[in-house]
């Protein structure tokens, strides 16, 4: 996955040091199904995720993350929780976290194709059969995921580690 160009500007003055981003994780509802990527950085699959570019709205991060990485268009319903990700360190040293807007699609469009490289599959699972995907859902994946599915109208949050 490319490294967005604000983020390498920031890099050349920090060099390594933990920068704190922000991103989103947008959870694409059809009926009772969920579009899943597997992701190609890690072989795991997830929902859509994505950085949110400076001056960019969240909704709007998750509706152009979706159509770039799986080709399906979608419309943001609400924000279903904020998370904290696990501090990140890549290969070259370079170390980030990410504060995590976790919002609900609705799916409007298209079938789902690994559509710009950050995938190497997309595809509609039913909600019921999330645990028979391999490897297994991370532990955030699926909080996210409940928090989307959750008919509470209040955004869910997490403390602590």
């Amino acid at each position: 996955m490319p490294t967005p160009p604000f983020i390498l500007e920031l890099r050349e003055h920090v060099g390594t040091l933990p920068l704190w981003l922000s991103g989103v994780t947008a959870v694409v509802v059809r009926g009772d199904e969920l579009l899943m990527i597997k992701r190609t950085d890690n072989g795991r699959w997830a929902s859509v995720a994505g950085i949110i570019e400076p001056g960019e709205h969240p909704a709007d991060t998750a509706e152009r993350e979706v159509l770039e990485e799986a080709g399906v268009v979608v419309e943001v319903e609400r924000i279903a929780g904020v998370d904290v990700s696990a501090a990140v360190e890549y290969d070259n040293g370079d170390r980030s976290q990410f504060l995590v807007v976790v919002v609900r699609c609705r799916w409007v469009s298209g079938d789902p194709y690994p559509a710009d490289g950050e995938a190497t599959e997309a595809r509609w699972v039913h909600r019921e059969r999330l645990h028979e995907l391999e490897p297994a859902l991370s532990e955030a994946s699926l909080r996210r995921i409940d928090w989307a599915l959750s008919d509470s109208e209040a955004a869910a949050f997490r403390r602590g580690p």
